[in-house]
């Protein structure tokens, strides 16, 4: 049966198929994207076995990736962790010991800020130069000129990229875990009043190994979640320099809400052993 125009039927009636054709076109979109996204995981699984052809290009984007955006992270985190110092110290009532101060800073950077920040910050720098790179080479048929030399294109472009990103970023989230609670103490013994010895033990309270383990785990999954999400938009782009743009623009964005997602499946899963 041929597909009938909303316009066709009367004015009473379209609203309602507005509504559930909209509601049936987004549920296809949806799972047309899941679909992809699994097939793409299938052709990442079977390229892992292609080392010849990945393992070359590890560490050119481990470079990529995490040398080149270790300046943009340590100064993210030391910025962020000198304003969480000071804010928690002028929060203080009267009477609360100042070595809450070092307690909250480690806690809110080690736990939260460190790998959730060093993750947004990546998947705004890292994930739109990945997405832009395939997506050009896309629209410009490079990677048809790889199918034709031989060379697996997933193996060649994607892998290394998700290797290199889910390797660094828990690197990166390392660094800015230590400059974020040392910009804290920095901020608190040189700008409050706030004394070194009273930080230092607020740092050293209730600290458990598992919560470095923590941050590192979240880091581990946001580094995956940007590379795979960023190269499966880059490796379907179509349209021209257009498309080339708008994949890097939903690369971003769709990488971004897995990040804050990952952070709360994390959290409420795993959050409940750090109370030990």
């Amino acid at each position: 049966m041929p597909h009938r125009p909303t316009a066709s039927f009367p004015v009473v009636q379209r609203s309602g198929l507005q509504f559930f054709r909209f509601m049936g076109q987004s549920t296809l979109t949806l799972l047309a994207g899941v679909g992809g996204r699994v097939l793409f995981l299938r052709d990442i699984r079977r390229a892992l076995g292609e080392g010849r052809t990945w393992r070359g290009q590890v560490f050119h984007q481990m470079r990529a990736i995490g040398v080149d955006s270790l300046p943009l992270v340590i100064m993210v985190a030391a910025f962020i962790g000198g304003v969480i110092a000071i804010q928690m110290r002028y929060q203080l009532f009267p009477g609360i010991q100042f070595s809450i101060v070092g307690l909250s800073t480690r806690q809110i950077v080690i736990l939260e800020t460190g790998p959730l920040l060093t993750g947004l910050v990546l998947a705004g720098r890292v994930g739109a130069k990945m997405t832009a790179e395939i997506a050009t080479m896309r629209v410009t048929e490079q990677v048809d000129a790889l199918e034709t030399l031989a060379y697996d294109p997933v193996a060649y472009l994607v892998v290394p990229r998700l290797i290199a990103a889910t390797i660094m970023l828990p690197i990166l989230t390392v660094f800015a875990d230590v400059f974020g609670v040392v910009s804290g103490l920095l901020a608190s013994v040189l700008l409050t009043d706030v004394q070194y010895s009273q930080f230092m033990e607020g740092v050293r309270l209730g600290y458990d190994q598992f919560q470095v383990t923590y941050s590192l785990i979240k880091a581990t999954l946001f580094g995956a979640a940007i590379a795979f999400l960023c190269t499966y938009e880059g490796y379907m782009t179509f349209g021209g320099a257009e498309g080339v743009g708008k994949s890097t623009a939903k690369a971003v964005v769709i990488s971004s809400i897995a990040i804050l997602i990952l952070d709360a499946v994390t959290a409420i899963f795993l959050a409940p052993y750090l109370q030990g």
